[in-house]
Parts: structure tokens; sequence; C-alpha cells
């Protein structure tokens, strides 16, 4: 088996990995069936789906002939380091920090923050675009969250509501 496109499959393979995880992690819950699902059905279904469409990308990968193999490139490593540290930063402006006495920051902290930090893994940076999205962002989830759904999240920041 020659691979045409590395590309493709590896990133085949990557969707078949999580897909088999997220389906096999469901197995612990109840899954019901199509009329009564219980709490493992939908993450059951989503693994299924996952793998294969892992698996039509690993077919791709093997059968599609691309001129140049698509080889794997290096690791980007500034996207890869600024959106995992946007995630971890939405989580602790969201949450808190208890243990370092942080307290939560509120929902639309948390927001800027993410678009912020995320944003700079680019090598496009423009902080008005940057501001004017996470804005869009933060009133879509206050009206999304809040306002139709009725969460209970913090908004705000505990001394700004105080």
């Amino acid at each position: 088996m020659k691979i045409k496109s590395q590309k493709d499959f590896y990133s085949g393979l990557m969707f078949m990995v999580v897909g088999i995880a997220f389906a096999w992690g469901a197995t612990t819950y109840t899954i019901g069936e199509g009329a009564r699902m219980g709490p493992g059905y939908f993450p059951l279904m989503l693994g299924v789906l996952l793998t294969g469409l892992g698996a039509f990308i690993v077919f791709e990968g093997v059968v599609v002939e691309t001129e140049d193999g698509d080889k794997v490139g290096p690791w980007a490593w500034r996207p890869l380091v600024f959106v995992i540290a946007a995630n971890l930063l939405f989580g602790v402006l969201l949450g808190g920090l208890p243990s370092i006495g942080l307290p939560a920051m509120g929902m639309i902290l948390a927001i800027y923050g993410l678009t912020i930090v995320s944003a700079l893994a680019s090598d496009e940076f423009n902080l008005k675009e940057v501001l004017i999205l996470a804005t869009v962002l933060a009133i879509g989830s206050y009206l999304a969250f809040i306002v139709l759904l009725k969460l209970q999240f913090q908004v705000w920041p505990t001394f700004v509501t105080a």
C-alpha cells in the first residue's frame, strides 16, 4: 500500500482514533435506542460518524493521486501554543482559580480573553478586528446562553456586580 497523500492519510487516522475513543467511552453509559436515547447515544453516534469520516479520508489518502504526495510539513508551534493557551485562559477566567485566590471574571471577559489570545496565533493580527469579533461573540453568547436558554453563568466579574 502506497500513501498518495500524507496529509489526508494522517488526518484520517486522527479522526478515526478520536472517533473510536468517543464511541468506546460512550459504551460506559446507557445507550438506549433511537426513540429513547440514553446519555451514551449521542457520543456513540458521534464516534461512529467520526470514525467513518476518518476511514473515508484515509481511503482518499491512499487512492487519490496528488502531485507531490501532500507531505506533512513541520509542526505549527505558534498556533498550537496560542490556541491551547486561549482555551486554558477561557476556563480560568470563566471559573476562576480558587487554589490561588483568583476569582471568576465572568463570561464576557473570558470571551474577550479567548478571542484575543487565539487571534495572536495568526500572522495577520489586527486588534481592531479582533475586538469587533470579541464583541459580537460576547453579545451573541449573552443572548444565547443567558437570555434565551436562561443558564446561570456569571456574566461579569464579582467586583463589577457587587
